[in-house]
């Protein structure tokens, strides 16, 4: 026949006690203690706003390793630090705004001595921009009707003959929208033949209070400016 002994179990250090409300994340408070706080919940539901499967925390995070996430959404920002390409927006109606100016700074190396220098700038006193060097849009224009359009800026026209450019609504383009025309070609005006700006047909605007304007000469060109209803000549 077995015999048993006695064993003391002291109850009172069994395990540790939980606390806090229900959904909080626990934390180490004491020996053997834990408990949460409403500052940092875990919502297997959804409940005020926040979906199921929510980790929500109430206060500041301070993280020294990296942050990987699929999707990130940033109410408000102070300071932004990075290096590398960064990517910004994802549809063409995406909208970048930003208080403030801006500078774009570019490198120089001469002789192996390093220099910065202002490449753009944007100052939101004076509502200015300047810039280090400027290229417009080019395009080639190599047909004898050519329509302009809002992402065209210099328009060189490369083939003989007469030429019909249609430059569409100023209002298209917004008050303040410049376009080039320019002729390329050396024996154009030898030949007889001449460069028409023209408006759309059902369309009433003008280019310095005609309803057409004609490039003749030795490769002449042409600037024209937008004021949202006309287009004129500078």
């Amino acid at each position: 026949m077995a015999t048993f002994g006695w064993a003391y179990v002291d109850c009172a250090n069994f395990g540790t006690i939980a606390e806090g409300p229900t959904g909080s994340v626990q934390f180490l408070t004491g020996s053997r203690a834990l408990s949460g706080s409403i500052n940092f919940m875990y919502h297997t539901a959804s409940v005020h706003g926040y979906a199921a499967g929510t980790l929500v925390l109430t206060g500041n995070l301070v993280v020294t390793g990296t942050i990987s996430a699929s999707h990130m959404h940033i109410v408000d920002v102070a300071t932004i630090d990075s290096t590398g390409s960064t990517f910004f927006g994802n549809t063409v109606d995406d909208i970048h705004m930003r208080t403030g100016s801006l500078a774009v700074w570019g490198r120089n190396v001469v002789g192996g001595s390093e220099t910065w220098h202002p490449v753009l700038s944007a100052s939101s006193y004076s509502r200015q921009v300047f810039v280090k060097g400027f290229g417009g849009n080019y395009t080639n224009v190599t047909s004898s009707h050519h329509t302009a359009s809002t992402a065209d800026y210099i328009l060189g026209v490369t083939t003989g003959g007469n030429i019909k450019i249609t430059v569409p609504s100023p209002a298209l383009y917004s008050a303040g929208a410049m376009l080039v025309v320019k002729d390329e070609h050396l024996t154009r005006a030898a030949s007889g033949n001449d460069i028409t700006l023209t408006r759309s047909v059902t369309d009433t605007y003008t280019f310095d209070g005609n309803p057409l304007y004609i490039l003749t000469g030795t490769m002449p060109a042409i600037n024209l400016y937008s004021n949202g209803t006309n287009w004129f000549v500078f």
